[in-house]
């Protein structure tokens, strides 16, 4: 079995990809590692794809594949992470500002005994339209979700084989790989790393994409906190609609049998009044439904296997 594979998402790296494989093969050579190289190319439209082939080719321990079109950085991670052979298994991005002389220490740090380590980019050489964004982004995740990390979106991290199995991931959700990695019970610590400059192509991840990052922690926080108890989530929000709404009701009828003020002149409050409390039952009943899948879906899983006759 392989002791280390390297998942390496690239989308347009034309001119870093064979600078980058010959730095880790000359690590692989002089720390004396077992490892493999899996390129995972998002659908590049430069000669990216001709480069990986030929190293495939020269290289028998780099391995390849090939996207058709663009389907973004955690889907190319996922693929690498449902190929990945190795006892550990370390991500890093294939624009050359990973360094690929990290890949010891990051080993170091998993059989210290922790199951993730992420790294930590304290010395950051990224324009301000790109770290302004990235110190809000991981100050607020690290707020909502009480894990100390300093740098979420690092592409630098390292697992053990089992972290990579347990988690799935979609949209933006790389971002928040510890995150789904402390919820599944995984011990998860930072690592400062080294940073160097861009020096060849461009970026692709700019402050545009904070938007998606942004409904995507709220999908993160719904998972870690209420997946197992969905009435938790829409019936709290439930039982808010409705003491809002039955309030609002109330202090029409107060208008219009203690004031004498016709309906008419608070319509609006009183439809928007009846509009809470029919949201209110709504949401109740999606917590219903939630806990009723949730219960359906743990009942088949603990239920014994048998065999066909």
């Amino acid at each position: 079995m392989t002791d280390l594979s390297l998942v390496i998402p690239v989308l347009n790296e034309e001119g870093s990809l064979r600078m980058l494989t010959d730095k880790i093969m000359n690590v692989f050579a002089s720390e004396n590692i077992k490892g493999e190289i899996r390129f995972i190319n998002d659908g590049s439209t430069d000669q990216t794809s001709d480069i990986l082939d030929d190293l495939s080719g020269q290289y028998e321990n780099v391995k390849v594949v090939h996207f058709r079109n663009n389907k973004g950085k955690a889907a190319a991670l996922q693929e690498g992470f449902k190929q990945a052979k190795g006892r550990y298994v370390i991500t890093m991005d294939g624009d050359l500002q990973d360094d690929p002389e990290e890949i010891p220490r990051l080993i170091a740090k998993l059989e210290e005994g922790w199951d993730m380590v992420s790294g930590w980019k304290k010395i950051r050489h990224d324009p301000l339209d790109k770290t302004l964004p990235s110190k809000l982004f991981n100050k607020t995740t690290s707020k909502l979700t009480g894990i100390p990390i300093h740098d979420f979106n690092c592409g630098l991290k390292a697992y053990r084989q089992e972290v990579v199995r347990s988690i799935t991931l979609y949209g933006e959700l790389h971002r928040y790989i510890p995150v789904l990695a402390k919820m599944e019970g995984f011990q998860v610590t930072e690592l400062p790393v080294t940073h160097h400059p861009r020096t060849t192509g461009k970026s692709k991840y700019g402050a545009g994409r904070m938007f998606k990052g942004f409904f995507d922690l709220i999908t993160v926080l719904f998972l870690t906190r209420f997946t197992v108890r969905p009435m938790h989530f829409f019936g709290m929000l439930g039982l808010l609609s409705t003491i809002i709404g039955a309030g609002v009701e109330i202090w029409v009828l107060i208008l219009k049998y203690v004031y004498n003020e016709p309906f008419q002149m608070h319509l609006a409050m009183l439809l928007f009044g009846i509009l809470l409390l029919i949201l209110g039952v709504q949401l109740f009943s999606m917590g219903l439904i939630g806990e009723m899948l949730v219960y359906q879906f743990r009942k088949n899983k603990l239920k014994p296997e048998t065999d066909d006759e």
